[in-house]
């Protein structure tokens, strides 16, 4: 049975402004939860979720892994990944950050699974989507906000830096 826990504030008291005309935004009752609405135009602040996408790429027995540039996790290792932007298709976003993050050329084969992390603020993702992938081509090398990237074999990872990734990592293990 997955994690229970306690909703974010859906009423932030940081959006203070209504992003279409400026007004001071309040808060009040909404579809059963207190949320910031504008007085003036009508806006209502949504607290939507961040999303993350990744992808999980074995070649030749080994595990494509980036070290991370940048917190959360700073300096651990995970599988490529970034954020989804809004209107874009989460496969496009997989294989444009591996493309960003390792300058190599995936391919999407298919949904390892959809993580729901609780308590995640601020840089992180709430909902992160993990793909199975397929090496084309490239030169790997780092980029964007990876400080470095390889492959690494099952039996000796460095230290992974989201439950996601462990999740998917401990999946693979005891699928091969």
């Amino acid at each position: 049975m997955p994690e229970l826990s306690v909703a974010p504030n859906p009423a932030p008291e940081e959006f203070a402004y209504c992003p279409h005309c400026a007004a001071p935004l309040i808060t009040r009752l909404v579809y059963d939860k207190p949320r910031r609405t504008c007085p003036e135009c009508g806006y209502i602040y949504f607290t939507d979720p961040k999303v993350g996408v990744g992808v999980f790429v074995v070649n030749k027995g080994k595990l494509l892994l980036i070290q991370r540039r940048v917190e959360p996790q700073k300096g651990k290792w995970s599988v490529p990944a970034g954020f989804l932007d809004r209107g874009e298709d989460p496969k496009v976003t997989a294989v444009r950050e591996a493309l960003e993050e390792t300058n190599l050329h995936v391919e999407i084969e298919d949904l390892i699974d959809v993580y729901f992390n609780p308590g995640a603020t601020g840089p992180g993702a709430s909902i992160f989507i993990l793909y199975r992938a397929r090496l084309l081509g490239g030169e790997l090398h780092p980029g964007d906000d990876a400080a470095d990237a390889g492959f690494f074999a099952l039996d000796d990872l460095p230290e992974i830096a989201f439950a996601s990734a462990r999740d998917a990592i401990q999946r693979l293990t005891t699928i091969n």
